[in-house]
């Protein structure tokens, strides 16, 4: 009779056992969301794009340049260089946006006006200067003649067979400008310009139709100039 008393105490089934461990499971459970939540990262991973200027010493002379507007990528170094090629977006000056994918249809169609002013600074070594190159160099292959362009601007045509040849000699003085030009021909003209900055020569290359405004195109070089090397 006392057996069959205590068989009869035992439960019947292991609901008493399972109930605990789920309740522990399902707070387990909870309390690994939270942290998780809590330590989830916020911010999104993007493109790390360097420095927005880069010191680069050229002909021992310091330049500080925009990294946007390097051309060449193997140029967008910090430290000494023989050489670094740079275009700008003008009259605005700002460094160029990345270019945009063209598509073979696209190719067909006329070319689009050329926008930026290209700047090369490279290292002289001592090489004749651009002064003196005007004094003593242009003057042997110039034609005699002078031609008034317009509001200070003269131009002079370079004698056919002359190493110049095809291109025109264009100085002002005030802004001062002294700028050889090719001709419109097959392709549209384009002007060169350059100017001395202790070691290193700034080269300035722009369509020959800007000088229809001169005036703006030589102040924008010397911006251009100033910002990328601040006088002592």
């Amino acid at each position: 009779m006392t057996m069959f008393s205590i068989r009869n105490a035992r439960p019947s089934n292991g609901h008493g056992h399972v109930m605990p461990i789920v309740i522990g499971g399902v707070l387990a459970t909870a309390a690994v969301a939270l942290v998780a939540y809590l330590l989830w990262p916020t911010w999104q991973a993007s493109a790390f794009k360097g420095p927005e200027r880069l010191p680069v010493s050229i002909g021992g002379t310091l330049f500080n340049v925009p990294t946007a507007a390097v051309r060449v990528k193997i140029q967008r170094h910090t430290g000494p260089q023989e050489r670094v090629d740079l275009g700008f977006e003008y009259p605005s000056l700002a460094p160029p946006e990345a270019p945009h994918h063209v598509s073979a249809d696209q190719l067909d169609l006329a070319p689009q006006p050329i926008d930026r002013i290209f700047v090369s600074i490279s290292a002289h070594h001592d090489a004749l200067s651009p002064e003196a190159r005007l004094r003593t160099i242009y003057p042997r292959y110039l034609n005699s003649a002078g031609v008034a362009v317009q509001d200070g601007l003269t131009m002079r045509s370079f004698r056919a067979g002359t190493p110049y040849d095809l291109e025109d000699l264009f100085v002002a003085e005030q802004p001062a400008l002294v700028t050889r030009c090719t001709r419109d021909a097959a392709t549209p003209g384009m002007c060169l310009s350059e100017r001395r900055v202790e070691g290193a020569d700034l080269i300035f290359r722009f369509p020959r139709s800007w000088l229809s405004h001169w005036q703006d195109v030589a102040a924008a070089m010397e911006r251009l100039a100033a910002q990328m090397h601040a006088a002592k």
